[in-house]
């Protein structure tokens, strides 16, 4: 990963990317950086030149130019797309939409005709108070629909916190975990998700859905977040998870309010500190409303885009969307705008 202890401090270099094609390539791809952000505790941030990185932080400056796995065959060029199947009744954008197993299939077929590499299965919401769900539901809500999209030779994840969940998903032909708790919900998540063997993204979030929006103080918001993370990864790490199976996800509006889920998305490509695949989540979210006065998720549509837009410039692997087409198109120009400047367009 791309930090290293100072003293008892971690220091974190992030890129500074760029479509221009200038620089060093960011992770084997269509990104360059020619300049990074040396991050820590002792002071503010500062900005190297890629000389100065070499010569104070090598191998945090070689970690950034390693090709991060491609752990979902995620397509070249990056970002792929994962399209949001949610089979709950209270979810804050589509709850009610998809509430039979038919319905969610029917919609996951959908979502994939359009572009969406990966569907994200969910039957319990953990939007900011959100009454959780037991077992038995979930696992019957999530379960018939992976079963059937999986059959159907579709790339599936589960969006679940509940170790059960999961490995009934992943029997039932899920490809991959998406924990807004990273694996801490219980006391089994970790070891469970290493016995399992797939992809797993980790969230950042606080406490319960209940309660995590009284949970947005920070130090730091940005060293804070990468700390927390740091920790997660190093703990599954530990527990025998390989790195090349993680993903991370800063978590826009899980315990953050919606200022700092705006600061998040700024600041995306800080991050890649941890030099892992970064997932980001903006669809439709509340702090979009804050930014453009759309109080209602239906009408946050050109800002979801513009977020994923933003996202993709930064670098992130994968983004998470409700409106699949919309961001597909999106995703073709800044393509081919990115690659035209490295003479890689579809008509050369």
């Amino acid at each position: 990963m791309a930090r290293q202890k100072a003293g008892m401090k971690q220091r974190y270099l992030a890129p500074i990317l760029n479509q221009s094609g200038t620089g060093l390539p960011f992770a084997g791809g269509a990104l360059h950086f020619a300049q990074c952000r040396l991050l820590g505790r002792a002071g503010p941030a500062r900005v190297l030149s890629i000389a100065e990185a070499r010569a104070q932080v090598p191998e945090l400056l070689d970690m950034l130019q390693t090709p991060q796995q491609t752990i979902i065959e995620l397509p070249d060029p990056w970002p792929v797309i994962m399209g949001i199947v949610n089979i709950t009744p209270d979810s804050f954008h589509d709850g009610g939409r998809q509430a039979t197993s038919a319905a969610a299939v029917a919609h996951g077929h959908k979502l994939a005709a359009e572009g969406a590499a990966i569907l994200d299965v969910g039957g319990e919401s953990t939007r900011p108070g959100a009454d959780p769900v037991s077992l038995d539901e979930e696992l019957h809500r999530v379960v018939p629909v992976i079963e059937a999209l999986a059959a159907d030779g579709l790339k599936v994840s589960v969006d679940t916190r509940k170790p059960e969940v999961m490995t009934a998903a992943v029997d039932a032909g899920a490809h991959m975990i998406n924990d807004v708790t990273a694996l801490t919900h219980s006391p089994d998540s970790v070891s469970c998700a290493r016995d399992l063997a797939v992809p797993i993204v980790l969230m950042h979030s606080r406490g319960e859905p209940e309660t995590m929006q009284t949970m947005t103080d920070y130090d730091d918001l940005i060293l804070d977040i990468l700390d927390d993370l740091s920790a997660r990864v190093d703990a599954c790490r530990a527990a025998g998870i390989p790195q090349e199976k993680i993903l991370i996800d800063p978590g826009l509006g899980f315990a953050k309010t919606a200022a700092q889920s705006a600061e998040l998305l700024r600041r995306t490509a800080d991050f890649h500190a941890l030099g892992l695949p970064v997932l980001i989540g903006a669809s439709r979210k509340s702090f979009i409303g804050y930014l453009t006065d759309t109080p209602r998720s239906e009408d946050r549509l050109p800002g979801s885009l513009a977020a994923a837009m933003w996202a993709a410039q930064q670098g992130a692997a994968v983004i998470r969307v409700h409106d699949v087409p919309e961001t597909v198109q999106v995703m073709a120009i800044f393509q081919t705008l990115c690659y035209k400047g490295q003479n890689k367009t579809k008509d050369e």
